[in-house]
């Protein structure tokens, strides 16, 4: 399959440029022709058949802040457009990103080719609702330009790529929920999944031994709901004999909502750490009771350590209830203070669980992940060819 793959940052930096460039090496490993078109490429990432950086000018690298985000997005946008019309028979399928897709997904249906647009979270609306009314109960107001701080202009523009885009690629059950909710059909949206890479994030080769070790690895803001897990593990007890590491940057406004617990026994705060592998393969469990999610990266790549994943129904976590994970209603620190408990407490459920976790680990690597976004280029391409028909 030929395929063109736009991604309006640097692709291979942390975060989603991580994603986009495990999806460009998946495909390409499953033989596929892939053409990137990035806005640059990070000093970290390997070689890729990158056929145009948008934001290197003359060899040299050009902050998106240089020209605003806004016209960074758009500027990548046209000329991925402009690329298309001068080969408009050149792909089998387009994959755009947030930001970079209206003009793209005209200038793809113009040439008859489909263009499948990555939705990393949920609803951009569903974001604002549930974070907007998270920060309202916590009585803080998230800083100047926070991803999840409503922007009316932001959300009319990610509305108008969802209406452009032929088909929407989802991670999760959760996220297809967040749009159907809002009135799209099940036909626009196609769920395929992220990964880990299980070079990387490897298990630790033998049990682990000493105190129950519990972890915390993201972003320490509101919606990842570090706060709930914080009271879920004083309401278990757990810090009796046992370790809760966090490990985040704190966004600003929200800790002193983590400050109550600062003192608790065996809560310990680290900062960023650069080492997650490491971290990972320490943990028994790691704790992510978030209350919005597209699929967080942190649970495949605590799965590939071998870690059990305590997680909410709101992580877009693929692991199952009491088989290779604990899942909680998000928000409720009661039930997850249960869940911690029964796995300190009984070591033979913990090592069940986490031998569920190792048995389906091999379908959470971004191979896996390339699989299922193949599938889903191929279900575009079908109903493409169907709509052409009639």
């Amino acid at each position: 399959m030929r395929i063109l793959y736009s991604f309006p940052h640097a692709i291979g930096a942390p975060g989603i440029g991580t994603t986009a460039i495990q999806q460009v090496r998946g495909l390409l490993d499953r033989g596929h022709q892939v053409t990137v078109i990035a806005a640059s490429i990070h000093s970290s990432a390997p070689a890729l058949p990158i056929a145009l950086k948008t934001m290197v000018f003359g060899g040299v690298r050009v902050p998106h802040r240089i020209m605003g985000m806004d016209r960074t997005m758009a500027y990548h946008d046209w000329t991925v457009a402009a690329h298309l019309r001068k080969n408009p028979a050149a792909y089998d399928v387009v994959h755009c990103w947030p930001g970079a897709t209206i003009h793209t997904c005209r200038a793809a249906l113009a040439v008859n080719t489909p263009a499948v647009r990555e939705i990393p979270n949920t609803h951009t609306a569903n974001a604002y609702d549930v974070v907007g009314a998270l920060c309202a109960e916590l009585g803080i107001e998230l800083p100047h330009g926070h991803s999840h701080k409503l922007n009316v202009g932001r959300l009319r523009r990610e509305e108008a790529e969802y209406k452009e885009a032929q088909k929407l690629l989802v991670p999760s059950e959760y996220v297809k929920a967040t749009f159907i909710a809002r009135g799209f059909s099940q036909d626009k949206l196609l769920q395929h999944q992220y990964g880990f890479d299980p070079t990387t994030f490897t298990l630790n080769p033998s049990p682990r031994t000493g105190p129950f070790h519990a972890v915390f690895l993201g972003a320490v803001e509101p919606r990842k709901g570090l706060h709930v897990a914080l009271e879920a593990w004083r309401l278990s007890e757990a810090f009796k004999d046992a370790r809760l590491s966090v490990y985040g940057r704190i966004v600003d406004g929200y800790a002193k909502v983590l400050e109550p617990y600062r003192t608790l026994p065996g809560v310990e705060f680290h900062g960023f750490t650069g080492n997650a592998a490491g971290v990972l393969q320490s943990a028994d469990v790691l704790v992510l009771p978030s209350f919005e999610e597209g699929s967080a990266l942190v649970t495949y790549e605590a799965q590939g350590c071998g870690a059990v994943p305590l997680v909410s129904d709101a992580t877009g976590a693929k692991c199952v209830h009491e088989i290779s994970g604990m899942i909680h209603p998000a928000g409720n620190a009661e039930i997850l203070s249960d869940h911690i408990s029964r796995l300190k407490n009984d070591r033979g459920f913990l090592e069940r669980i986490r031998k569920g976790v190792i048995n389906h680990r091999n379908s959470l690597t971004w191979a896996a992940a390339a699989q299922s976004l193949e599938y889903c280029y191929e279900i575009a391409r079908t109903k493409s060819h169907e709509h052409k028909k009639m």
